[in-house]
């Protein structure tokens, strides 16, 4: 079977197209489109109209793409945006028509059922890995922390994610002394009502994955290099500091960094700083699978 899945979040919408059977999971198309639905969320509590048709013209693309590869169950969720945003309905009818053309479904989850997706990828995908673990997921909008072994103990979805960050409290180019202290401080009081982190830490999405490819110094994004490569605590450390100084303009130089994603990055690498900070962690684990592939994992039967 060939299962479409599509991961439409604060920052960007995904597509993993991937076929299902006897031998497990394999992976036919992975798409991402940095599309900003988000953008000025934060401020106004609404999508702006410019953000929904950015992100409908991906949808829109595809859609297009799922026709022509016949894939035979279409799932897509929404996550942090659509859950905040007053006018999230209005885009939520767009696309679940749009989607009905090709038999899809178009669902807004909740931080807990986004974040066990999550844990379900990372449990699917890394099968030798055992013992305790945190899985993180940072998000434009939000981030969610899950901590376990066999199964989730614990999870919460914390309302830190690098573009609300970005937006709310960095205001100039490059940020002050201030407010990259503001930033920290921000990002710790949301953790110090999270779970403990514990065990291997695995952390998933743009943000991770991102500087886990500025890290090996891609010129173009290779999922296969990137998925199960580590980020070490010391070098993560001193690449935020080099973000936090570092101007817009010079940061879009950057190998690894996608330009469309320089402006927040810097707010997604002391996120996750500070989580490895507070699990005493000398290194993440990093996974290229997320909630478009906790979407296919749970169709197959996976994780």
């Amino acid at each position: 079977m060939r299962v479409a899945a599509i991961d439409c979040g604060t920052n960007t919408v995904l597509l993993l197209v991937a076929d299902v059977g006897p031998d497990g999971v394999e992976r036919v198309e992975d798409h991402a489109e940095i599309v900003r639905l988000g953008e000025g969320l934060d401020q106004t509590g609404a999508l702006k109209p410019q953000a929904m048709l950015r992100a409908r013209a991906a949808f829109e693309r595809y859609v297009a793409r799922i026709r022509e590869l016949g894939c035979a169950q279409v799932l897509a969720v929404g996550t942090e945006a659509l859950r905040k945003a007053s006018n999230g309905h209005l885009f939520v009818n767009e696309v679940t028509a749009l989607l009905g053309t090709v038999g899809g479904t178009f669902r807004v989850i909740d931080g807990e059922r986004e974040a066990r997706l999550s844990w379900r990828a990372v449990r699917a995908s890394f099968p030798a890995l055992s013992g305790p673990r945190t899985v993180i997921d940072i998000g434009g909008g939000s981030t969610e922390l899950l901590v376990g072994e066999e199964t989730v103990e614990e999870v919460v979805s914390l309302p830190i994610g690098s573009v609300r960050l970005t937006e709310r409290l960095l205001k100039h180019d490059p940020p002050t002394d201030e407010e990259r202290a503001a930033l920290v401080r921000t990002v710790d009081e949301a953790l110090a009502g999270a779970p403990a982190p514990r065990g291997e830490v695995v952390g998933i999405a743009g943000t991770v994955t991102t500087l886990a490819a500025m890290a090996l110094g891609l010129d173009t994004y290779d999922p296969d290099r990137v998925h199960g490569s580590s980020l070490a605590y010391d070098a993560l450390v001193n690449t935020t500091r080099t973000l936090g100084a570092t101007a817009l303009a010079d940061r879009k130089r950057t190998p690894g960094l996608d330009p469309k994603r320089a402006d927040v990055i810097y707010a997604g690498a002391v996120i996750l700083e500070r989580i490895l900070a507070r699990a005493g962690a000398s290194r993440c684990l990093v996974s290229d699978r997320g909630i478009r592939w906790g979407l296919v994992y749970e169709a197959a039967g996976l994780g």
